[in-house]
């Protein structure tokens, strides 16, 4: 593996990465900002330059695109699904910065201010000898998911130029709005056209990813009763105190910082409010379904429970299905899975195989009927100012895309 079998990889990948296309949870527009309309019209006249075929925007903002099969083997379609926007951190005027033949173990300095410590993040070393890609300490770096979309093309790219390499008929999507959770929405299998797919959106090298969590959102806005404090006693209602009692009485240990694998969560994302009103932002997750109505159901009875001792309904609770653990349908045909991790295989990777904490766009497509785990793009500390990624990594992603599609070929 060499630069020179995907020239423009990296500079395809910095090009992308300098574009602000970070989605708008506030927006009532599909997409959700113009800055990813207009990235991904660019995205689509690329597509047809290196040779892509029938390449067409979907109404939900995807962009599909085709590379026809050169094999006359009768083999599955395979797709390859990346998301164009950025999480909710600066996203402007990104300015990578590139760290030569690291020592696995020195500081990284970002800038003034911020820096990378193997101390701080113990991943550092496992890139001895690797170039890495960093921010500059005041934005995040958008490898979640511009390098996943940069390895595919460079793929498919590579594919086009290399006519000996085997393979069936490939499809390609990217789209919008992964990072606010409804990207994936309506997304057309049917006019995609594969038979299985992948998203590649993962994390380090050798991730595969075909469990998810089950996800839901939670909103609590609570009516108080403010009064003069001075006067307050059996009159006032606080909604910061209600506010406070629901949380406490959720299970104390069921947080993301003290869980871990399996094990699932209630996370408070927001707390807003004075004594007259307030306003809680929950995310519920849980690997294992039943725990995960479960969990919705315990918030509804809390709710509930305290509504009656407060003699009033004061406390409105507002539960949102958000996607679902996509294991439930892939453990009944692993053939995505199991193409994929003996292509790793023969790229000498060592396939990690755990249930991701979080979801994909994958989570919503494969319960849309196309099976769609998740691959590695190379991404560390992701959504954030200390995010970095591995040149040979990204090069590995994009190798492990060739290899996917020439290994169902055979």
């Amino acid at each position: 593996m060499t630069e020179e079998k995907y020239p423009n990889l990296i500079n395809r990948f910095i090009d992308y990465v300098k574009i602000n296309t970070q989605s708008n949870e506030d927006s009532q527009t599909v997409p959700s900002d113009p800055k990813e309309v207009a990235f991904l019209k660019d995205l689509a006249a690329e597509l047809e330059e290196i040779g892509l075929e029938n390449v067409r925007t979907m109404a939900d903002g995807y962009v599909f695109a085709e590379l026809a099969a050169n094999t006359d083997k009768d083999v599955p379609t395979i797709g390859f699904i990346s998301h164009v926007d950025t999480a909710d951190f600066t996203a402007e005027n990104v300015q990578p910065q590139f760290v030569t033949d690291y020592d696995g173990e020195s500081e990284i300095k970002l800038n003034d201010e911020y820096s990378l410590t193997v101390e701080d993040f113990p991943s550092l070393k496992k890139y001895e000898g690797h170039t890495l890609i960093t921010t500059d300490g005041t934005t995040l770096l958008g490898a979640d998911d511009k390098a996943g979309v940069a390895e595919i093309i460079s793929a498919a790219e590579y594919l086009i130029a290399h006519p000996e390499a085997k393979h069936g008929k490939l499809v390609f999507a990217f789209g919008p709005d992964e990072e606010i959770g409804i990207g994936a929405d309506n997304f057309h299998v049917a006019e995609f056209g594969a038979d299985f797919a992948y998203t590649v959106d993962g994390g380090p090298l050798g991730e595969l990813e075909w469990e998810t969590f089950s996800a839901a959102s939670a909103v609590i806005e609570i009516q108080g009763r403010n009064v003069h404090p001075g006067t307050a006693k059996d009159t006032m209602v606080n909604a910061l105190q209600v506010a406070i009692d629901v949380h406490n009485a959720l299970p104390a240990g069921d947080r993301p910082e003290l869980t871990e694998g399996r094990e699932g969560f209630f996370h408070l994302l927001s707390l807003t409010g004075t004594p007259e009103d307030a306003r809680m932002d929950y995310i519920i997750r849980d690997h294992d379904r039943q725990q995960f109505e479960a969990r919705k159901t315990l918030m509804t009875e809390i709710v509930d429970r305290l509504n009656k001792e407060l003699g009033v309904d004061r406390i409105k609770l507002t539960l949102k299905d958000q996607y679902y653990n996509m294991g439930e349908v892939l453990k009944d045909d692993m053939t995505s899975v199991d193409l994929a991790a003996e292509a790793m295989r023969q790229l000498d990777i060592e396939p990690i195989i755990e249930p991701v904490r979080g979801g994909t766009d994958g989570s919503k497509i494969t319960f849309l009927g196309l099976p769609t785990p998740n691959l590695f793009a190379g991404g560390e500390n992701m959504h954030g100012r200390y995010e970095y990624v591995s040149t040979t990594v990204m090069q590995q992603a994009a190798d492990t895309v060739v290899k996917i599609a020439t290994l169902n070929a055979e």
